[in-house]
């Protein structure tokens, strides 16, 4: 039976099976002190914030039996997927790359770019190292999806305006119906994450829906 859940712009029904929940890059690096984010000087404690209602949309997801991807901004040890227009852009005390208080900064296999302990993926569950913003970008999303039958993406994680957004866009131009769950996204800037929430909505959902988490779990009953 599908769920319809009530969103913006308007009422948004998903296939059970038939989606999946991506989460974005509930990574060490950008929630906690000491990561990527906090050395670009950005107020971690918004996105830290969020980590009980993402971890409440992933336990909801699991027991839906939906398939759950976790995405991790992150480069190979030697950066050679890390353009250096990436790298040098902006004045961060720390670029990536670079040793930091949970070792290199956004590197595979470093303390910092773990995903939080509460949002951990468990078995069977998707993880995808991604080199840029969007998780469809130099990834193996695409066809993961596709083999499972995935048509609609409910989407959380961090930060709204970049990696959300940026994937949500992507998940667009390829046919997916999004929905972005809006009290499990955050920024570092509130503004952004407002902006990002019009945007995704506008001109009768030209990207997507947005909607609480409450709003998923009412439709479950």
């Amino acid at each position: 039976m599908p769920l319809t859940v009530s969103a913006e712009p308007y009422a948004y029904t998903l296939p059970e099976p038939g989606t999946a929940l991506v989460v974005i890059d509930m990574q060490r690096d950008f929630v906690e002190p000491g990561g990527f984010g906090d050395t670009l000087g950005n107020d971690i404690g918004r996105v830290a914030a969020i980590v009980p209602t993402v971890a409440r949309l992933i336990a909801f997801a699991r027991s839906r039996g939906w398939t759950v991807v976790h995405t991790r901004e992150s480069h190979a040890a030697d950066l050679s997927d890390c353009p250096p227009a990436k790298r040098t852009r902006g004045s961060p005390s720390l670029r990536i790359g670079d040793e930091g208080p949970m070792g290199r900064i956004l590197v595979r296999g470093e303390p910092g770019n773990a995903i939080v302990d509460a949002c951990a993926p468990v078995a069977g569950e998707i993880v995808l190292d991604k080199p840029g913003k969007g998780a469809f970008y130099a990834t193996r999303l695409g066809e993961l999806l596709q083999a499972r039958g995935v048509t609609h993406l409910v989407l959380a994680g961090v930060t709204t305006e970049v990696c959300v957004q940026t994937t949500m866009r992507e998940a667009n131009d390829r046919g997916y119906e999004c929905l972005l769950v809006e009290d499990a996204t955050e920024s570092y800037f509130p503004e952004f994450k407002s902006a990002t929430l019009d945007m995704v909505r506008a001109q009768g959902g030209i990207v997507g829906w947005t909607a609480p988490l409450a709003a998923l779990e009412a439709a479950a009953g």
